[in-house]
Protein backbone atom coordinates (compact mmCIF):
# COMPACT_ATOMS: atom_id res chain seq x y z
CA UNK A 1 0.00 0.00 0.00
CA UNK A 2 1.43 3.40 -0.96
CA UNK A 3 2.10 5.74 1.75
CA UNK A 4 0.96 9.33 1.88
CA UNK A 5 1.76 12.56 3.67
CA UNK A 6 -0.45 13.69 5.81
CA UNK A 7 0.27 17.36 7.59
CA UNK A 8 -2.59 18.47 10.56
CA UNK A 9 -2.90 21.89 11.19
CA UNK A 10 -4.32 22.14 14.83
CA UNK A 11 -5.58 25.98 15.92
CA UNK A 12 -7.53 27.11 18.40
CA UNK A 13 -11.38 27.46 18.08
CA UNK A 14 -13.05 31.16 17.06
CA UNK A 15 -13.89 32.23 20.32
CA UNK A 16 -11.44 30.33 22.19
CA UNK A 17 -8.69 32.88 24.10
CA UNK A 18 -5.10 32.27 22.14
CA UNK A 19 -2.37 34.28 24.60
CA UNK A 20 0.12 32.74 22.23
CA UNK A 21 -1.35 34.69 19.11
CA UNK A 22 -2.15 37.60 21.18
CA UNK A 23 1.54 37.66 22.48
CA UNK A 24 2.92 37.61 18.94
CA UNK A 25 0.31 40.42 17.43
CA UNK A 26 1.75 42.87 20.39
CA UNK A 27 4.99 41.81 19.41
CA UNK A 28 4.78 42.09 15.81
CA UNK A 29 4.65 46.01 15.58
CA UNK A 30 7.42 46.44 18.00
CA UNK A 31 9.32 44.70 15.17
CA UNK A 32 8.01 47.07 12.35
CA UNK A 33 5.41 44.69 11.29
CA UNK A 34 2.34 46.68 10.67
CA UNK A 35 -1.36 46.01 9.61
CA UNK A 36 -1.50 42.83 11.67
CA UNK A 37 -4.49 41.73 12.93
CA UNK A 38 -6.52 38.24 14.38
CA UNK A 39 -3.16 36.62 14.82
CA UNK A 40 -3.87 32.82 15.78
CA UNK A 41 -1.00 30.27 16.79
CA UNK A 42 -1.31 26.73 16.26
CA UNK A 43 0.48 23.57 15.44
CA UNK A 44 1.75 21.17 12.29
CA UNK A 45 1.82 17.44 13.04
CA UNK A 46 3.15 15.48 9.87
CA UNK A 47 2.31 11.89 9.85
CA UNK A 48 3.41 9.15 7.29
CA UNK A 49 0.32 6.80 6.84
CA UNK A 50 -1.06 4.06 4.88
CA UNK A 51 -4.67 4.28 5.07
CA UNK A 52 -5.67 8.23 5.37
CA UNK A 53 -9.21 6.73 6.24
CA UNK A 54 -8.77 6.85 9.95
CA UNK A 55 -7.02 10.49 10.21
CA UNK A 56 -10.39 12.20 10.97
CA UNK A 57 -10.63 10.01 14.57
CA UNK A 58 -6.65 10.30 15.05
CA UNK A 59 -7.44 13.73 15.53
CA UNK A 60 -10.67 13.70 17.25
CA UNK A 61 -9.00 11.16 19.60
CA UNK A 62 -5.96 11.96 20.28
CA UNK A 63 -4.29 14.62 18.25
CA UNK A 64 -6.08 17.50 18.60
CA UNK A 65 -8.37 18.84 21.88
CA UNK A 66 -11.72 18.43 20.00
CA UNK A 67 -13.29 20.87 22.87
CA UNK A 68 -11.13 23.69 22.22
CA UNK A 69 -8.98 22.75 18.89
CA UNK A 70 -10.29 22.96 15.31
CA UNK A 71 -7.91 20.82 12.73
CA UNK A 72 -7.63 20.73 9.12
CA UNK A 73 -5.74 17.79 6.85
CA UNK A 74 -4.02 18.51 4.18
CA UNK A 75 -2.84 14.95 2.13
CA UNK A 76 -0.13 14.48 -0.31
CA UNK A 77 0.97 11.45 -2.00
CA UNK A 78 4.68 9.72 -1.67
CA UNK A 79 6.17 10.52 2.00
CA UNK A 80 9.71 9.85 2.78
CA UNK A 81 10.82 8.93 5.44
CA UNK A 82 12.80 11.73 6.97
CA UNK A 83 10.84 14.58 6.46
CA UNK A 84 9.52 17.18 3.59
CA UNK A 85 11.87 17.99 0.70
CA UNK A 86 13.43 21.89 0.70
CA UNK A 87 11.00 22.32 -2.27
CA UNK A 88 7.85 20.94 -1.24
CA UNK A 89 4.76 23.15 -0.85
CA UNK A 90 3.56 23.88 2.78
CA UNK A 91 0.39 25.14 3.86
CA UNK A 92 -0.02 28.75 3.72
CA UNK A 93 2.23 28.57 -0.03
CA UNK A 94 5.54 29.29 1.71
CA UNK A 95 7.68 26.30 -0.31
CA UNK A 96 10.84 25.01 1.46
CA UNK A 97 10.18 27.27 4.49
CA UNK A 98 10.58 26.58 7.99
CA UNK A 99 7.65 26.70 11.07
CA UNK A 100 8.15 30.65 10.83
CA UNK A 101 8.33 31.05 7.46
CA UNK A 102 12.16 31.70 7.18
CA UNK A 103 13.40 29.97 3.95
CA UNK A 104 14.77 26.55 4.63
CA UNK A 105 18.17 27.67 3.56
CA UNK A 106 18.07 31.19 5.58
CA UNK A 107 21.43 32.41 7.97
CA UNK A 108 20.19 31.55 11.50
CA UNK A 109 22.40 32.19 14.53
CA UNK A 110 24.24 28.95 15.22
CA UNK A 111 22.98 27.64 12.16
CA UNK A 112 25.13 25.92 9.56
CA UNK A 113 24.77 26.70 6.02
CA UNK A 114 23.98 23.57 3.97
CA UNK A 115 27.31 22.81 2.15
CA UNK A 116 29.78 24.56 4.70
CA UNK A 117 30.91 23.20 8.18
CA UNK A 118 31.13 24.80 11.58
Amino acid sequence: MPVLRARILVRPKAGILDPQGQAVERALPALGFSGVRNVRVGRLIELDVEDSARLSEMCQRLLTNPLIEDYEIVESAGADSIGSPADAELPGGVAGADSIGRPADAELPGRVAPGTSA
